[in-house]
């Protein structure tokens, strides 16, 4: 499942990745934990067996998951993780934990197996003891008393990924889990292409249309 953003709506989705198919979808203002709730209760209750779910890892979808569906397996998206941490991270870091963890970071896609991911684990363990002293320093505002940690960006690129951790390799045990949500990153690229050939539709309008997408995409 995923969400994508329109001048005027947000549209959630919720897909089958085995064959694309699109089994509910919400107009909205964002993704809320209410809804994104209502949506899964429904799902389960038209009876659609769910076994795993592929997701950013927004904090209202993983809410709503463990509400609705505490045993349900939740992937997280390795792309996501990827390009949050490479954006906080800088294309170029200055200081050498930055770097090791940028190219610790730009393997995560190749990780095919479960040897691949035991070392991938190790070797982010490793960087972590190597480079916890550095993580943990801090500014201090002498006036105010006040203190942060120094390295900001660093920390959050790490810590992002450790709370993600247990949740980032499931589709090694079972090849149906999609590792990323990229098939349907690529259903909403391809919605906007053809809606942008329409721009002088409506906020209505613009939503019939993707209702119409959506239902032509699925009759496919």
């Amino acid at each position: 499942m995923d969400a994508t953003y329109f001048k005027s709506f947000c549209l959630l989705c919720y897909q089958d990745n085995e064959d694309g198919y699109t089994q509910l979808i919400r107009f909205s203002d964002g993704e809320h934990f209410e809804e994104i709730k209502e949506d899964l209760d429904n799902l389960i209750r038209l009876g659609i067996r769910l076994e795993s779910i592929t997701t950013d890892g927004q904090k209202g979808i993983l809410k709503a998951i463990k509400t609705s569906a505490p045993d349900l397996i939740v992937q997280r998206c390795l792309v996501h993780i990827q390009r949050m941490a490479l954006i906080w991270l800088t294309k170029y870091p200055k200081h050498v934990s930055g770097q090791q963890l940028r190219r610790l970071v730009l393997m995560l896609l190749n990780i095919k197996s479960h040897n691949d991911r035991i070392y991938w684990v190790r070797s982010l363990g490793e960087w972590y003891g190597q480079h916890r002293e550095y993580l943990n320093e801090r500014s201090v505002n002498i006036q105010t008393g006040r203190y942060w940690y120094t390295h900001k960006l660093i920390r959050r690129s790490y810590f992002t990924i450790k709370r993600a951790l247990p949740n980032m390799f499931h589709y090694l045990n079972n090849p149906k889990i999609p590792p990323t949500t990229n098939g349907i990153e690529g259903f909403f690229s391809h919605l906007k292409n053809h809606l942008d050939l329409h721009r002088g539709l409506t906020p209505r309008h613009r939503v019939d249309f993707i209702k119409w997408y959506v239902f032509l995409s699925n009759k496919k």
